[in-house]
């Protein structure tokens, strides 16, 4: 019992520490609950046990009647001793229970009070409409969403009740948008299930309060109806463009009632008084009386664009009133005609007497009619595309992506390939994606967000700008995504960043590069009636320089988008074997076609065991590249990097299906010589390095060394840079930037290995003047304008010009015969007399006039 006690008071001590409570209580519930369980056994033993005692000492004994009455005092006190025992047990187990649950409750009771938030509404109002939302036109996309969803309940509950449809226009499921420019007014009416004055309380009366988050849950099957409101505040978006919104509803349920509020703390719901002359039938009408910067919105055409924009894809048809004038002809009245005939009395007078005016008789019964202006009412559908993404593939024909297509790019071309797709799983989405066939103007500008992706919930557009769905090197690629499952913003504009957003971007790229790699599989026409045996035959046996080797939609593929898959090789390291299939080159065998690095390795010589490219500005200079000069001749296959791009991305893959990369243009460059081969160059490299470190030392800083090299054999040096460093050709890229700055240009610059052919004449001249004097200035001349020369082969310009420019003047000297310190003379010119000028003319009109003596004649 002290126990009890002990462990009740260090309860009531340690509930004051609430980070504590939960644990404290659990574990201190569990010993009061031992303690009486213990007392319990305890107690029942005892008062038991007794008893038994005195009906013992009753029986076994033959005592008498003194010794009886004793017995009996004894049983009594027992009796009394029992009853005591008893009230205890009765007061421990109260004290056990009450320790337990009347100490929580009481500590509840003191440490805490219960209270409900308060919120001033007028406060409540201005955030939601001023902070919610950035764009005013949102108001039509928040309405149209309404009206949709009243249209799919009408329609749910019409399945089980098809009298709720009712009869003639009334059973019609449709949105109406009229704007009024004389009452500055814009109605938005759907013919949906409407709602009763209870409904409008607590629809519209209650922030926050989403009748179609209500609906659905009633449902109790949990039937797919595909209602878009969630939130429910986004009726309250009407107040960004008008100062009073009234809303006009009738249920089947109940009358024609009118909702009116000014976004104040109050609203007001009466019965219409015009429901006999001006019957809603079924439905609700929200009418806005909008602010004056916003009465663009009674625009028809402002209006026809929201809704282009928004609501494109919403299943039941939106229909905008409009109104144009048109001529039509009339009957001209009598009194009208009467006036006609007397304002043209005058000008009938100054018509001549014998003009007749001679009529057939079917003339002369007609009657005089005029043409007047007139305004015409007409209501017209919006919203004539499909949400087609919500088909499946099969139920979808080729004309209905290509019309799609042009709907949400607003190109006039179809589409170069398209991917339609539904996932399921962690998130479930659809999407239709498509290649266009035209890059556009402003591919891989560095845009933050991308435009090509449009995100839709429930068909209802939300937002077009991205910045994680997609990568960068995929904005290119165009369509739709809609899921139900994405993080939005209350505002519905704006996506939150969650894990959501990065499983549907794997699922995009991987999708995308799925129909990527369709378009490069696609056999070309001349192929497809031809025996797989039959084929590979032909591939081995083939030119690639005359034959092309994709088809024709992936050769266009690759011409647009050819830098967006390298920028890709680049970025993105998990898809990076993916997006190796897809590369394309020229190559020295290739001729004017593309090759891939597939079919390089399946024409590749026995025994090679890298795959050559070199880096060059252009096709046509890299084909001249005196880097390829043994390459050439001992039959290997080399890929032209001509695309700037090359440069960054290419170094990324290192390798392709176990084969290195080698440059052509890069040091140490293995050709897979035999040992005898090897011997030689090893030994020549030892013939020839006095004059590699003539040169080394002639050059200066101007190279890292110079070598004997193994790829020339009619050029006399060429300039290679270091193997793992930037190329020449990466040099002249870096320094043709247009934020270049000279400051950094010594860090731009590739580390240089002079390469010297020795079996050239000149480098044999060389050899043979430093042998006999090192300090030779004509030797030293010649290797200065060697390394120039090197530099313009690797695509770089001499660091001095002007001394290049006088070398090569002397050779020419030389090579022309004429010395070297012969001066330059002005030439001698004579100039001709000039004519004497030829007497004028006289003009038209005037006499000659005889010639006049002159004074000395005179």
């Amino acid at each position: 019992f002290l126990f009890h006690l002990l462990s009740s008071y260090i309860f009531f001590v340690l509930i004051s520490y609430r980070s504590l409570y939960c644990f404290f209580f659990s574990v201190f519930f569990v010993l009061h609950l031992f303690v009486f369980f213990f007392f319990f056994v305890f107690f029942f033993f005892f008062f038991f046990q007794a008893e038994d005692g005195i009906r013992d000492a009753q029986e076994s004994r033959g005592l008498g009647d003194v010794y009886k009455r004793q017995v009996s005092t004894q049983s009594t006190g027992v009796t009394r001793s029992r009853d005591m025992r008893l009230l205890a047990f009765i007061a421990i187990a109260a004290i056990a229970f009450s320790s337990t649950d009347g100490s929580f409750a009481v500590a509840e009771e003191t440490s805490s009070e219960k209270f409900e938030f308060q919120a001033e509404v007028t406060r409540l109002m201005d955030i939601i409409i001023n902070s919610l939302y950035s764009h005013k036109e949102i108001f039509l996309r928040e309405i149209i969403s309404n009206a949709s969803d009243a249209l799919d309940k009408l329609r749910f509950l019409a399945l089980t009740n098809p009298e709720m449809l009712g009869e003639g226009d009334t059973a019609k499921l449709d949105i109406t948008i009229a704007g009024d420019k004389n009452a500055d007014t814009v109605s938005i009416t759907d013919r949906g299930v409407g709602m009763t004055k209870q409904d409008l309380i607590n629809n519209l009366g209650t922030i926050a309060k989403s009748g179609t988050s209500s609906f659905l849950e009633k449902l109790k099957d949990g039937g797919d109806v595909n209602l878009i409101g969630q939130f429910g505040v986004g009726f309250y978006s009407v107040y960004l463009v008008a100062d009073k919104v009234t809303v006009t509803t009738k249920h089947n349920d109940d009358k024609q009632l009118i909702w009116e509020s000014t976004a104040d703390s109050s609203f007001t719901i009466r019965e219409d008084p015009d429901a006999e002359t001006n019957p809603l039938g079924r439905g609700t009408r929200v009418t806005l009386h909008l602010k004056d910067d916003c009465k663009e919105f009674t625009e028809p055409d402002k209006l026809k664009e929201l809704v282009k924009k928004y609501s494109e894809f919403i299943n039941f048809p939106i229909m905008l009133k409009t109104t144009k004038e048109v001529e039509e002809e009339v009957p001209v009245e009598e009194e009208e005609e009467e006036t006609e005939k007397k304002e043209g009395e005058d000008e009938d007078e100054e018509k001549k007497e014998d003009d007749l005016d001679i009529k057939d008789g079917d003339d002369a019964d007609k009657k005089k009619t005029k043409k007047v202006k007139k305004e015409v009412v007409e209501f017209n559908q919006v919203n004539s595309e499909k949400a087609i993404w919500t088909k499946s593939p099969k139920d979808v024909e080729e004309s209905e992506y290509n019309s799609f297509y042009k709907t949400i790019s607003k190109e006039s071309e179809g589409p170069l390939s398209k991917m339609h797709f539904s996932a399921e799983g962690e998130i479930e989405f659809r999407s239709i994606l498509f290649i266009p066939k035209k890059a556009p103007y402003d591919l891989l500008e560095g845009k933050a967000k991308s435009s090509s992706i449009k995100l839709y919930v429930r068909r209802v557009f939300i937002t077009e700008e991205f910045e994680d769905l997609m990568p960068r090197w995929l904005s290119f690629v165009k369509g739709v995504v809609d899921s139900e499952d994405l993080p939005l913003n209350v505002s519905r504009e704006q996506l939150q960043t969650s894990k959501v957003l990065r499983v549907i971007k794997k699922k995009l790229v991987t999708k995308t590069l799925e129909m990527i790699r369709k378009i490069a599989e696609k056999k070309k026409p001349s192929d497809e009636n031809e025996d797989d045996e039959n084929e590979e035959e032909e591939e081995k046996e083939s030119d690639p320089a005359a034959e092309v080797e994709d088809h024709e939609d992936y050769v266009t593929f690759w011409k647009e988008f050819s830098k967006a898959i390298k920028l890709g090789l680049y970025e993105d390291s998990s898809n990076r074997t993916k997006l190796a299939k897809l590369l394309r080159f020229y190559s020295s065998k290739s001729g004017d076609n593309l090759t891939s690095l597939e079919k390089y390795i399946s024409r590749m010589k026995k025994g090679q065991k890298s795959i050559y490219y070199i880096s060059g500005e252009t096709k046509e200079a890299v084909e001249k590249s005196p880097y390829l000069e043994r390459l050439r001749k001992k039959g290997y296959e080399v890929l032209y990097y001509v695309d700037p791009l090359d440069e960054y991305a290419m170094p990324q893959l290192t390798e392709f299906k176990g084969f290195q990369f080698a440059g052509a243009n890069k040091e140490n460059l293995k050709l897979e010589d035999d040992d005898l081969e090897e011997k030689k160059l090893k030994k020549m490299a030892e013939m020839y390095k006095p004059v590699t470190d003539w040169f080394k030392e002639t050059l200066g800083s101007k190279v890292e060394k110079a070598v004997v090299s193994n790829r020339l054999l009619e050029t006399p040096a060429i300039l290679v840079s270091s193997q793992y460093g930037w190329s020449t050709n990466m040099e002249r890229i870096m320094k043709a930037q247009t934020m270049g700055s000279n400051d950094r240009s010594s860090s731009m610059v590739a580390q240089k290995t002079l390469e010297i052919n020795p079996g050239h004449p000149v480098i044999k001249e060389i050899k043979s003047r430093i042998e006999k004097d090192s300090s030779d200035q004509d030797a030293k001349d010649m290797a200065s304008t060697m390394f120039d020369v090197a530099l313009v082969q690797a695509g770089l310009t001499p660091t001095d010009p002007h001394n290049f420019a006088t070398r090569l003047e002397t050779l020419m000297r030389l090579g022309l015969g004429v010395s070297k310190d012969e001066a330059v003379e002005d030439p001698e010119v004579e100039l001709d007399p000039e004519p004497e000028p030829e007497p004028e003319a006289p003009a038209e009109g005037e006499e000659k006039k005889e010639d006049e003596p002159s004074k000395e004649e005179l």
